[in-house]
């Protein structure tokens, strides 16, 4: 059911939805600059408001969501941030895990996770398994993730497997989201024009969204806001 605390716009079809969503979460750091406050606070209040929109999801029956949690990237900034990244992200699943387990939900990851801090993995790895049997909402978490890094990944399993491959679908299957469709929308917040090796492979045929809100102001109504923008889109894949 759609949450009674969020309206919905008239202009928004429900029947009309993306399948898979993904969402490039930027912004935390200069919010929290722009308001006088430390980075990490900024990015507290976009773990806040990541649990929000993945609520609003749900609610609204998109079936799969990815967010760029981390990236390969990310790693060049100062430790301290990096630290505090990783302590709100650790308790962000610890203290959710039952409520995405009530909920049908489950949580999937997109990255080489088992590098992160000890804590962390036991973390993911608790509500990975807690959740894989729950198939209502996917949620796929890209962290420690690039898109090259993918591509790369799947490339070497291709070539240790020894067999050629036939078909593109045949290397999605060497991916991290060989289970999930390829998003149909990708939104980055923040104002920032670009793709930051996110998803290289599997955005082939995703429509695009960019908004200069920073990520922890980007509400429920931005969110439709943009789902409106892309019903409007008419996705022809190459076709007249």
């Amino acid at each position: 059911m759609i949450d009674g605390k969020v309206k919905i716009n008239k202009h928004l079809d429900l029947n009309r939805l993306p399948t898979h969503i993904a969402i490039i979460m930027d912004g935390n750091g200069r919010w929290a600059t722009s308001r006088g406050l430390p980075r990490n606070l900024g990015h507290k209040a976009g773990c806040e408001n990541l649990k929000k929109i993945v609520q609003h999801i749900y609610d609204l029956g998109i079936k799969y969501a990815t967010f760029f949690t981390f990236s390969t990237e990310n790693w060049k900034r100062p430790k301290e941030e990096i630290d505090g990244i990783f302590n709100i992200v650790r308790d962000y699943l610890n203290e959710d895990v039952n409520q995405f387990v009530k909920r049908g939900a489950k949580v999937v990851v997109s990255g080489e996770y088992k590098k992160l801090p000890d804590d962390l993995v036991r973390a993911i790895d608790n509500i990975v398994e807690k959740t894989k049997d729950c198939d209502k909402f996917i949620l796929n978490l890209a962290i420690n993730y690039g898109g090259r890094d993918e591509i790369l990944r799947g490339v070497n399993k291709a070539v240790e497997s020894g067999k050629k491959l036939e078909t593109q679908q045949d290397f999605s299957k060497l991916l991290y989201s060989a289970d999930l469709p390829d998003p149909d929308f990708i939104i980055r917040t923040s104002g920032e024009m670009r793709i930051s090796n996110f998803m290289l492979w599997q955005m082939a045929y995703s429509e695009f969204y960019f908004t200069k809100v920073y990520w922890p102001s980007f509400s429920p109504k931005d969110l439709q806001k943009a789902l409106i923008d892309y019903q409007r889109r008419d996705r022809r894949f190459g076709k007249v």
